[in-house]
């Protein structure tokens, strides 16, 4: 048995706190979920605002492959006829081959909302509906408040759905509005409402106020409604509508259910992120199936279990919504976790190697210190290659220095930088935003004549996390750094009480990573370098006595 599936993202979606998109963006998300095999997607309330006309405008000239746009409205108002509506003028005018209107069902917000009489309602739903169906419209009613005004007067509430249903309405979708309820109770009033429209096609619109948004329209769908309403990674007002993502995902992985078809579902992933990136929202970690940690393992007895056999700990494929498995390393790993990290990222390194075995023991040493390496593989690939003594030796000697000079309330940050390569000094000074950005400016501006590829290199995050806040001022502070280079994406990290520090010590670990990336496709390190080193940069004497003596700079952190 088939679903469809209608998203609401351009429009409930954006009524969530701190969501907005603009046209261009209402018209990428439409194009992804196209591709994704969406069925019907709200457009926007064209009566309400100029972003959802200018969406309409723009979007009918846009090819599109599955998906049917709807424009979305209320029933006429009480003292209008349909024809006279400015509001269902506004939707026939968007020119979109299906209108949604929602209309009211629960009789208190007929008599306190509304201000008419029941039968007044009735006919406002009947007329409406009737009347963009002889406009050769395709009609969704929504009736909204449904299940709390079945539970106050069930005859009435279903009286607005005969209304809707004998005017023509192609779809009766029951709107779950307050988000209150719970998949008992949803499974019941469905269960009522089918056994007396066994022929129509019945919708669901849940909220997740009481967080069983997504459990209620799978309650919904197994009591016999075919048509699902959502939101792409669960925007909504207050706590969000119902998230279709696991929704698709369990509609067709565990019940059965036609939706999009096995082959789309590995877009889910990249759908989701992509809505998050249009959004400005930073994707949530833990979503199911599509978070970065939706398949991650970190204990050593997991790990060693799913290197076995996935399912132990695993209920889907993680390819099967286009996610990826992850074993992380970190104090609670094993030689499995450092096994499978090994093989996943392509290393020549043997597990029970006494070396590589040093590593991981290093690592539980520095967590406790407050490391952290499951946001950090590029750190960790440096610590494994360095163990074995064939991480190139690209500069050395690195020492910073940050000047910070307030001058009538303004700001002034210099950071000074000094490194070597091949046995020759270079001194680099750059002005920066703060002092993280000015070493990053000037460690670059340092290693650009021999590492012009470097220029590639941007900084994608940039996150501090305070360690032991009882410390106060003194406390240690993990850095996160994520990098790219336009192709691959990498995390770095340094602890230090002192910030800067620990930002230079993730901030050199991620250029130094990107040259090992290089280095790795070629014969011999850029600038002819040959050298492997076991730690990082550390210094010569010989170039620090001077230097320190000069500008009393840090040796660069990178020594663990």
């Amino acid at each position: 048995m088939g679903v469809k599936i209608y998203d609401t993202t351009l429009r409930d979606g954006t009524q969530a706190e701190g969501i907005a998109f603009n046209v261009e963006a209402k018209v990428r998300v439409a194009k992804m979920l196209d591709d994704l095999g969406i069925h019907y997607l709200e457009g926007g309330w064209p009566g309400s605002n100029p972003n959802s006309i200018e969406f309409f405008e723009r979007i009918r000239s846009v090819p599109l492959k599955h998906i049917r746009v709807a424009a979305f409205g209320s029933t006429r108002h009480k003292r209008n006829t349909p024809a006279r509506d400015p509001n269902i003028r506004a939707l026939l005018e968007t020119q979109m081959p299906v209108v949604t209107i929602f209309g009211k069902s629960w009789d208190l917000h007929v008599r306190d909302a509304l201000r008419v009489s029941l039968q007044d309602n009735l006919a406002m739903i009947s007329s409406t509906v009737a009347y963009l169906k002889k406009k050769g419209r395709e009609v969704i009613y929504d009736a909204e408040h449904f299940f709390d005004g079945f539970k106050a007067n069930p005859e009435y509430a279903l009286s607005t759905l005969d209304a809707a249903a004998k005017a023509g309405a192609d779809c009766l979708v029951l709107c779950e509005t307050n988000g209150g309820a719970i998949p008992s109770e949803v499974a019941a009033i469905v269960r009522e409402v089918r056994k007396r429209f066994p022929e129509a096609e019945l919708g669901i619109h849940t909220h997740n106020d009481s967080g069983c948004g997504v459990a209620n329209a799978l309650a919904a769908v197994e009591e016999g409604a075919n048509h699902v309403q959502g939101t792409i990674n669960g925007y909504g007002e207050r706590c969000g509508n119902a998230n279709l993502i696991p929704i698709i995902a369990n509609l067709e992985l565990k019940m059965n259910r036609n939706v999009i078809g096995k082959r789309r579902l590995r877009l889910l992933t990249p759908v989701s992120r992509g809505v998050d990136e249009l959004a400005n929202q930073i994707p949530d970690v833990r979503a199911p199936f599509v978070g970065s940690t939706a398949f991650a393992h970190k204990g050593g007895i997991h790990v060693s279990a799913v290197l076995r056999n996935a399912r132990c700990y695993e209920h889907v494929e993680p390819e099967a919504v286009g996610n990826r498995r992850r074993v992380l390393i970190s104090d609670q790993s094993g030689r499995a976790n450092l096994a499978y990290k090994i093989g996943e990222l392509g290393l020549d390194a043997d597990p029970s190697d006494p070396e590589v075995a040093a590593v991981l023991r290093e690592v539980k040493e520095l967590e406790n210190r407050g490391y952290e390496f499951e946001s950090a593989e590029a750190s960790f690939i440096l610590m494994l290659e360095k163990a074995k003594r064939r991480l190139p030796l690209f500069f050395e000697n690195a020492t910073w220095r940050i000047l910070n000079e307030s001058i009538d309330g303004e700001n002034f940050v210099l950071g000074i930088v000094k490194v070597t390569v091949d046995g020759k000094e270079e001194h680099a000074v750059a002005e920066g935003d703060g002092p993280v950005n000015a070493l990053d400016l000037a460690l670059r501006r340092a290693l650009s004549p021999f590492f012009p590829e470097l220029s590639s290199v941007h900084l994608v995050d940039y996150n501090v996390r305070v360690l032991n806040a009882q410390e106060a001022t003194a406390a240690a502070v993990r850095v996160l750094i994520l990098s790219s280079d336009g192709h691959e994406t990498w995390g770095t990290v340094g602890v230090s009480p002192n910030i800067i520090d620990a930002s230079w010590r993730a901030l050199t670990d991620s250029l130094v990573y990107f040259l090992w990336k290089r280095s790795r496709k070629k014969t011999r390190p850029r600038g002819g370098n040959n050298r492997t080193r076991g730690g990082n940069n550390r210094p010569r004497k010989k170039s620090r006595r001077s230097w320190e003596k000069e500008t009393r700079g840090k040796r660069s952190g990178g020594e663990r």
